[in-house]
């Protein structure tokens, strides 16, 4: 399963992160963030503290970050189930309750109050999914070292949540007050979220369960075998002394 969120300010900024759910027991969570060079010359300092807080938060969720060069950098998040990705997604997107996050810094990073919650339930081959995801946009901006906004949350937001999943997303009609994708194909679903507002994301998907399948598949070895040897051998002779 993949999940993709998308920020780009007015060109200055792109922010994407994906939520990779390839199976039941295996993740991951990347982040690809890419600052024009117009954006980084307008506050060096604040930039750079901000990709060092990304590295910082992503080893205390035991990540890694990759620089490629001063201006961008992929953080790669792994996770092993459902309640995991839950937990380092929470922890990551609300990094003033992560301590990884350096004292300096606290201040100038803002608190979106986003929240991730997934329930699952295993159906042996395949396991649903039901996602939950709340973003507080109120507070978007980005701020320089002495506390002037360089990009404020109107006009220059581009912000889009991208969910890619093996066998696609179903929406409930019958639900409100959900923002509702504005694309959909057999494998994604796109919204966009609106700069300066509350919003609630509310979807389903399946995703393969590999222990089901190999149970499956060994229970069908095992059981082919004591036919070979109780039913199918003696009736042909073999195997008797």
């Amino acid at each position: 399963m993949v999940a993709v969120l998308a920020v780009m300010l007015s060109g200055c900024v792109r922010y994407d992160v994906g939520i990779h759910f390839d199976s039941q027991t295996h993740g991951e969570i990347v982040q690809h963030v890419n600052l024009s060079k117009r954006f980084a010359n307008l506050s060096s300092v604040t930039v750079q503290e901000w990709l060092d807080s990304l590295d910082r938060r992503a080893r205390s969720l035991r990540g890694y970050t990759t620089r490629q060069g001063a201006r961008e950098a992929v953080v790669v998040i792994p996770f092993n189930n459902g309640e995991e990705l839950v937990s380092k997604f929470n922890k990551f997107f609300n990094p003033i309750d992560n301590r990884a996050v350096a004292p300096e810094m606290a201040g100038e990073i803002p608190q979106l109050a986003t929240h991730l919650a997934i329930e699952q339930r295993n159906f042996v081959f395949a396991i649903y999914n039901h996602l939950s995801l709340d973003v507080d946009l109120q507070a978007l901006g980005v701020l320089s070292t002495e506390g002037n906004v360089l990009v404020s949350p109107g006009g220059l937001l581009d912000l889009a949540f991208r969910l890619d999943t093996p066998w696609g997303v179903s929406i409930d009609p019958e639900l409100t007050g959900l923002s509702l994708p504005r694309e959909t194909s057999e494998t994604s679903s796109v919204w966009t979220l609106e700069p300066g507002a509350v919003q609630h994301i509310e979807t389903s998907f399946w995703v393969p369960s590999p222990i089901g399948i190999g149970a499956a598949v060994i229970l069908a070895v095992v059981s082919m075998g004591w036919y070979l040897k109780h039913q199918l051998l003696p009736k042909l002779g073999i195997g008797r002394s």
